[in-house]
């Protein structure tokens, strides 16, 4: 996989800013600095829950770290042009999925939504943060974990909404890859 620098890069330019240490930043995170430092170089393309401790303790919003330019409402993002990074397997990370913003260009935003592919029975890795998230399922299905238990699978057209602090963990199920879209709110 390609080296992507650009959400290490502004990382790295944030912590500066503040003149944060990486080990500040594991410290007020929770990750470790080798995972910090290999988001920094552009080796590792952090999962969104890592994006978003990261956002939180650099008082930024998740999409500060993916947004390339400005663009005037309305925001759209073609099917066609989804389906394309699909095809081309853009950004799938190391725990099976793939997460595409569906606002870049909106730096005034209060909600960050995401298309997320999951590859075929990924990684059981759970994520917590603050704010909430809606969750609706496009394709395949999604195994949600919430806290210790499995609460439900989700099968095209179902939701889920909850308050993303609790430990929550999405994943492909069945042996197919999923599909979902993610809206993640996360108060100022």
């Amino acid at each position: 996989m390609a080296k992507d620098t650009k959400v290490g890069e502004r990382i790295r330019s944030f912590r500066e800013k503040l003149d944060m240490s990486v080990e500040e930043l594991s410290q007020k995170t929770g990750i470790a600095e080798s995972v910090i430092t290999s988001i920094e170089k552009g080796d590792v393309l952090p999962a969104l829950g890592v994006l978003t401790k990261l956002s939180r303790a650099l008082g930024q919003r998740l999409g500060t770290f993916m947004d390339d330019q400005f663009k005037p409402d309305p925001i759209i993002t073609r099917a066609a042009d989804l389906e394309a990074a699909k095809v081309l397997g853009e950004g799938m990370n190391d725990l099976g999925y793939a997460s595409q913003s569906l606002a870049v260009g909106k730096p005034d935003r209060h909600m960050d939504p995401f298309r997320i592919e999951f590859a075929a029975d990924g990684v059981n890795e759970s994520s917590s943060h603050e704010g909430e998230e809606l969750i609706i399922c496009l394709a395949g299905e999604v195994e949600l974990r919430y806290g210790k238990e499995v609460v439900t699978t989700l099968k095209p057209g179902d939701t889920a909404y909850y308050n993303a602090v609790v430990n929550h963990t999405l994943r492909a199920i069945g042996g197919k890859p999923a599909s979902i879209y993610g809206i993640v709110f996360i108060p100022s």
